[in-house]
């Protein structure tokens, strides 16, 4: 296990905001993860295990503990799959959490396997995916999740959770909810279809194929998925600035009926178009793009370097050298403004880091 001083954590987020760890240790084995846990918590170090850095905010003043990054590699196809397996059941992949998300997505749709297809082009690295509970344009990654295998912190031992016992909800998890901070995820395992067809479940994919005879393969669902989100800038791109970011900052907040029912009204008083979406228990999601622009934040608004991205409201971006300290000021006035109009208080979806 090799550890580094004072190593700068900007390089490692797609926000490319923040300072320092002060210890830093690169994990490519379950053996370096369990080493370097024992290491910080044997000496009372603060741990913070590091993903892809696509969801990820750091403070200017860094992080005064221990960074583990996970750098896991390997796809393993289960042994009873897929040359095995009957036709329509699924494909069983076990995925090392240092892998490329996108990079797992391109494998499985090369082997003509559907379930993740439209989330294509999303950044960062498999681990991250059952902690968020990753999803995009229809699907989650819930819907496929067979398994995930973690280092439990607590007990210093490593166990696996099946789909059920992950409790997924919308871009929640045990993982970052019950039990945040308790287990560093190694490898995910994914059931698959092989031979299944494309998911085309919104409109902005739908209106990629609109006036063709045949259903559209699955490479051609993925690509149309990162054209689409290289076109709200939410797709990685060299010299791209609206590409500076997390991601969505903020979560599609799900509210109360009664609450929804009175947004819906205020967008007919104003002859604006609302899309709400109702839930299986009774709730509403309403889009927090829409919120944003309608508190008076459009796309391309800025504050300092701050700013939300010119394509994709829910961005938040670095302009050029902007601090964590300015991306906060603007998220917490967005969040402030919203909430007096609407009285809906947006939840920030990045994690935070040193603050």
């Amino acid at each position: 296990m090799q550890m580094k001083e004072n190593q700068p954590l900007a390089p490692f987020t797609t926000f490319g905001i923040g300072g320092p760890a002060r210890l830093f240790v690169e994990a490519a084995s379950e053996d370096e993860i369990a080493e370097a846990a024992a290491w910080a918590r044997g000496r009372g170090v603060p741990l913070f295990v590091l993903g892809g850095g696509s969801n990820l905010l750091v403070a200017d003043a860094g992080f005064d503990g221990l960074v583990l990054r996970v750098g896991l590699k390997g796809i393993r196809v289960h042994e009873n799959d897929p040359l095995k397996s009957e036709p329509g059941e699924p494909w069983g992949y076990e995925v090392a959490a240092g892998e490329d998300w996108d990079g797992f997505v391109e494998r499985a749709v090369s082997d003509g396997c559907s379930g993740i297809e439209c989330l294509a082009g999303i950044p960062g690295t498999v681990g991250g995916t059952p902690v968020q509970n990753v999803g995009a344009y229809g699907q989650e990654v819930s819907s496929t999740i067979s398994s995930v295998r973690a280092f439990d912190l607590h007990e210093g031992a490593f166990r696996s959770f099946t789909g059920e016992e992950c409790g997924f909800g919308y871009r929640r998890s045990r993982f970052n909810s019950s039990d945040r901070g308790r287990y560093i995820v190694t490898s995910v395992s994914y059931g698959l279809s092989p031979g299944g067809p494309p998911l085309l479940a919104y409109a902005d994919v739908k209106s990629c194929f609109e006036g063709r005879g045949e259903t559209p393969t699955l490479s051609e669902v993925a690509a149309a998925v990162r054209t689409i989100r290289q076109g709200k800038g939410m797709l990685l791109a060299e010299g791209d600035k609206d590409c500076r970011s997390a991601g969505s900052f903020f979560k599609n907040p799900v509210i109360a009926a009664d609450i929804a029912e009175q947004v819906r009204a205020f967008a007919e008083s104003a002859g604006l178009a609302l899309r709400a979406y109702p839930t299986t228990d009774g709730l509403v999601k309403i889009p927090a793009a829409w919120l944003i622009e309608q508190a008076g934040f459009p796309k391309g608004y800025s504050l300092g370097a701050a700013g939300i991205s010119s394509r994709h409201t829910l961005a938040l971006i670095n302009l050029g050298g902007a601090t964590a300290k300015e991306i906060m000021a603007l998220a917490d006035r967005i969040v402030a403004v919203v909430e007096e109009r609407f009285g809906i208080r947006l939840e920030m979806e990045p994690v935070m880091l040193g603050f």
